[in-house]
């Protein structure tokens, strides 16, 4: 089985930069992408991961600012590849939070939403507060009490599940308890790891990690749920479970034993654009010496 992705543009996110990369830029605003991605040419018909924040003002309840502009958004993004609302039967959800799953509300109960259980329940229990917004809480434990609404995987426990032809969903951690994976076979045999939060930003995480002088070893980012080793082993688990990793908040990247070789744009497969690598220390400073994009594609 062979698939295409697109990436669709759903909102904007302005906020402060450490909550993306710990201890980088701390008190400076930056924006960051929020994408849809639509996986297409799987014979359930084309299947649409995570669906944005339901409005752009809800972002100010965490003191962010959320922006749709021209072409952009869930209704727009679909219409680009010729789709709307009822052309998606299924909904993936790498997990649960306020810029992930706000137009669930906007599908009839027919479209399955499927999400790992443990998701459901940490999204109930008020340890994350405002990341998850009570009226998506809501219409998620509407959806468990309709035949068909919602299907619950059990990762943790049941380990990798193919859910559809050639679309393996895996537990992540890290980001959230209850974060999954979802891993895409692509033509030739390769797959790319959709990895939800777990990854924000490749470049300063992963190519050039701040602060960090092991080799190979990512920074976490300023917003997790389960301790930093936990964090750093999800961040490792996405970069070896394909050729390619798709982050939420960041462009696509192409990587081999943790590495991360080129960067993407809106598709997988698509145009690549190679990564720069310089010896580890070159620079002389913490957390420098394995390079970047030859485009700056990450925020």
């Amino acid at each position: 089985m062979t698939h295409e992705i697109k990436l669709l543009p759903l909102i904007e996110i302005e906020l402060e930069s450490s909550f993306l990369v710990l201890a980088r830029n701390m008190g400076i605003r930056t924006r960051v992408p929020t994408w849809g991605v639509l996986i297409l040419g799987n014979p359930a018909g084309p299947i649409l991961v995570d669906t944005g924040a339901s409005e752009p003002a809800i972002m100010e309840r965490l003191h962010m600012t959320g922006y749709i502009g021209e072409g952009q958004g869930l209704d727009a993004g679909l219409a680009e590849h010729g789709l709307d609302r009822s052309d998606i039967r299924h909904i993936l959800h790498t997990h649960t939070h306020i810029d992930h799953a706000g137009q669930d509300a906007g599908f009839p109960m027919s479209t399955t939403v499927i999400m790992n259980r443990r998701e459901l329940e940490f999204s109930a229990s008020g340890i994350m507060g405002g990341q998850y917004p009570p009226e998506y809480v809501k219409h998620h434990i509407d959806r468990l009490h309709t035949p068909g609404a919602l299907r619950l995987l059990d990762l943790e426990l049941s380990g990798p599940d193919e859910i559809f032809p050639g679309i393996v969903c895996e537990a992540a951690g890290g980001h959230t308890d209850g974060s999954m994976n979802i891993v895409v076979s692509l033509e030739g045999g390769e797959k790319a790891c959709i990895c939800g939060d777990v990854i924000y930003d490749v470049h300063n995480q992963i190519i050039d990690p701040i602060y960090q002088v092991l080799d190979y070893e990512p920074q976490s980012t300023g917003n997790q749920s389960m301790s930093k080793r936990q964090e750093r082993a999800a961040i490792k688990r996405a970069l070896n479970s394909g050729d390619y990793v798709i982050p939420i908040h960041d462009f696509p990247a192409r990587v081999r034993n943790g590495r991360v070789l080129s960067r993407l744009e809106h598709s997988v497969p698509g145009p690549e654009h190679p990564v720069e690598h310089r010896t580890v220390g070159e620079t002389g400073e913490m957390g420098l010496g394995r390079g970047g994009p030859v485009l700056p594609l990450a925020t």
